[in-house]
């Protein structure tokens, strides 16, 4: 299994809260139920239970953190290194799994290859966990190191997860990020568009509205077309993704939302509707 912090977003320093606000947050976008048959990502739920289960019993963090076990909760055949030992990847008090190893002598022989070549050695990357609205705004945010050093660090409108942030500190040298971006309760991602699912009452829906929707980069007005139905999706021009040469977009998915609990006035004029203007709705699942 992967690293857990690696697979929560999260640094080694993060309290325990900042442990469960994270399993929450991933796991409301990774639950099977929300991703029905996607096998993909129920492996990562499971690999997000198994972090999350590993890094909430104390016991077992401790252990992991003083590289007793590994990610899986496995007793680690040998001790980690000392810290008077020498090693060409930053130590953190954390021992080696039979995947670390094949993964340094990888990383040994590339070292060793571009030492040879005259070229610096690639520096590890650190995990960086950042907000959703961060990636897709931009800005400036401090940054604290493993190594407990706070730098400044530029985040580029747009980034995604999986990307990597190269800084060069003038005493420190350079410093490699892995960006891992948190979920939003609200906007989910695709590209350079932000896709929203908005509720809107039976009134809005059939009479039509202008209401409110929250955008990554602040609240505007919409109008909910006259006859609406669940499912419609409008678009907000350029309230994507910002970019210089074609910024994205926001599509906004109408979902209309009877009153709860219902209302008997409602029920009983629809009764009577009913009765005389009945109409089809499932013939296109006929052929199925």
């Amino acid at each position: 299994m992967k690293n857990p912090y690696v697979v929560l977003g999260i640094t080694r320093s993060a309290s325990d809260e900042e442990v469960k606000r994270a399993y929450r947050r991933l796991a409301k976008r990774l639950h099977p139920d929300v991703n029905p048959g996607n096998q993909a990502i129920e492996q990562q739920f499971r690999e997000l239970t198994a972090a999350y289960e590993l890094l909430s019993d104390p016991v077992q963090r401790r252990r992991f953190d003083n590289g007793e076990i590994d990610a899986e909760g496995r007793e680690r055949g040998f001790a980690p290194r000392s810290s008077g030992a020498r090693a060409d990847r930053p130590t953190g008090g954390e021992g080696f799994s039979l995947d670390e190893i094949f993964q340094e002598l990888l990383n040994r022989g590339r070292k060793a290859g571009s030492r040879a070549a005259g070229k610096p050695a690639e520096p590890a990357a650190q995990a960086l966990a950042v907000s959703f609205l961060e990636a897709a705004r931009g800005g400036k945010r401090p940054v604290t190191l493993a190594d407990g050093r706070m730098l400044e660090v530029a985040i580029p409108a747009g980034i995604e997860s999986g990307q990597k942030l190269r800084l060069r500190e003038a005493k420190f040298g350079e410093i490699l990020l892995e960006v891992a971006i948190e979920p939003h309760a609200v906007f989910t991602r695709q590209g350079r568009d932000i896709h929203i699912e908005l509720p809107v009452t039976l009134t809005e829906a059939l009479l039509g509205a202008t209401v409110t929707v929250p955008t990554i980069h602040g609240a505007v007005a919409l109008k909910v077309p006259r006859g609406s139905n669940s499912g419609s999706i409008l678009r907000l021009r350029g309230k994507g993704i910002a970019a210089a040469d074609a910024p994205g977009d926001q599509y906004v998915k109408l979902k209309v939302l009877l009153p709860d609990p219902p209302d008997a006035e409602l029920t009983a004029f629809v009764e009577r509707w009913a009765q005389r203007h009945g109409y089809k709705v499932r013939d296109s699942l006929d052929t199925v």
